[in-house]
């Protein structure tokens, strides 16, 4: 399986971390980081972090939730297709690591208020060729984006979770002569006020 930027930045992240606990040398991580980066495959990427915890240890302190975890999750991931039409994805339903988001000629929304993480970090790979993609995330989430508008519009409005265990939804991928646009949705109550 290709190895996609979200992998190679997880096991970057296990490198520093060991690094940081005295695990593996500077001239051994920088070696590792390179290899990571140069990685193709998710199989390339296993070996490199093979003799390495996969968890950073947190420090002991007092009883709180349980973060959620940031391993793969075994709800698969979603693809969401509308190809001269329109689709949706919303209610309750349990996030997958990663959601594929094709639109070409057609819409989708994807409303992650009342779904279920079952991990820490979600991708939503967004592709809208001459469409458009809406995507709501709770005010609860940190909402992240790195993608592009190619004679088209990607507008991610980033928010960060004031808490430091929250969920986290990145949204990558590109608009070509469409749209993509990702926001937190807000309360009744908030948007009352804000009237």
């Amino acid at each position: 399986m290709r190895a996609s930027d979200a992998d190679r930045d997880r096991i970057a992240e296990i490198l520093r971390d060991a690094l940081a606990e005295g695990r593996l040398t500077p001239e051994e991580h920088s070696e590792r980081i390179d290899a990571a980066y140069a990685a193709k495959t998710v199989g390339e990427l296993e070996p490199i972090v093979r003799d390495l915890p996969a968890r950073r240890s947190a420090p002991a302190a007092e009883p709180a939730a349980a973060p959620l975890p940031v391993a793969e999750s075994s709800t698969p991931g979603h693809n969401v297709v509308a190809v001269f039409g329109g689709a949706t994805r919303k209610g309750r339903w349990r996030v997958g690591p990663r959601t594929n988001a094709f639109a070409c000629f057609g819409g989708i929304e994807i409303d992650l208020t009342e779904a279920v993480f079952e991990q820490r970090e979600t991708v939503i790979n967004v592709v809208a060729v001459f469409g458009g993609v809406e995507v709501k995330v709770p005010e609860n989430v940190t909402l992240r984006g790195s993608g592009a508008g190619i004679f088209g519009g990607f507008e991610v409005k980033t928010h960060e979770s004031e808490d430091p265990d929250a969920p986290v939804v990145v949204l990558t991928g590109a608009a070509i002569f469409g749209g993509v646009d990702a926001k937190p949705r807000r309360g009744k109550r908030v948007a009352r006020l804000q009237r």
